[in-house]
């Protein structure tokens, strides 16, 4: 088994990365991250992505693995994008993100409420060797809060072509059409030729 750490504390995202992971890399060992989390002061998602994974990398001596990840909504510009997390402030929580964005897009009609996931997967070796790549999943912000899986804004997003929220799809489902399985989809060759050496 290759062990790799996850730079991230986020018990959820390991859990998802670990079933997108598994089938394409059998003998990885996905391990969670301990230390402590550097300043994502990246102007992109994947320079920040880069930040997370070289730290982790640096401080446990693994490959690390990192993702940065947010939704990109067209009416705001592409906002909250790299600031989703944080978007309604210093105290911020998932709900809280959530309820401000609905209200931004109170008045907005439902034919101008396109957004995308966007997420930026990377990963960074000990000796500085790196990648970081790119997924999207396009569709639009609903009206309302629907479902109680996933977290984020999952609640609020309408994949392109469905008829539920990512949040009212089942993990395997939402596993096998969300950004963050486009960005490791497009990563996993890249590790394999990174940790073949």
């Amino acid at each position: 088994m290759q062990r790799v750490v996850l730079a991230s504390k986020n018990a959820h995202k390991l859990q998802e990365l670990q079933r997108i992971l598994q089938p394409d890399l059998p003998k990885l060992e996905l391990v969670s991250y301990e230390g402590e989390a550097p300043v994502e002061n990246g102007l992109t998602f994947e320079a920040n992505a880069l930040i997370k994974a070289r730290a982790a990398a640096a401080q446990t001596g693994l490959p690390a693995l990192a993702d940065d990840s947010g939704i990109c909504v067209d009416v705001l510009g592409g906002m909250p994008g790299m600031f989703s997390a944080r978007w309604s402030g210093p105290n911020r929580n998932d709900r809280d993100n959530v309820d401000l964005l609905l209200w931004q897009l109170n008045d907005v009609a439902d034919e101008s409420r396109g957004a995308a996931f966007v997420a930026a997967a990377a990963i960074a070796l000990p000796d500085g060797r790196e990648v970081a790549v790119r997924g999207t999943w396009p569709g639009s912000i609903l009206r309302e809060i629907r479902g109680e899986g996933g977290f984020g804004y999952d609640p609020i997003f309408l994949p392109e072509g469905s008829a539920v929220s990512s949040a009212e799809m089942a993990p395997e489902e939402k596993d096998a059409l969300s950004h963050r399985r486009r960005a490791f989809t497009a990563l996993i060759p890249h590790i394999r030729e990174l940790l073949a050496d």
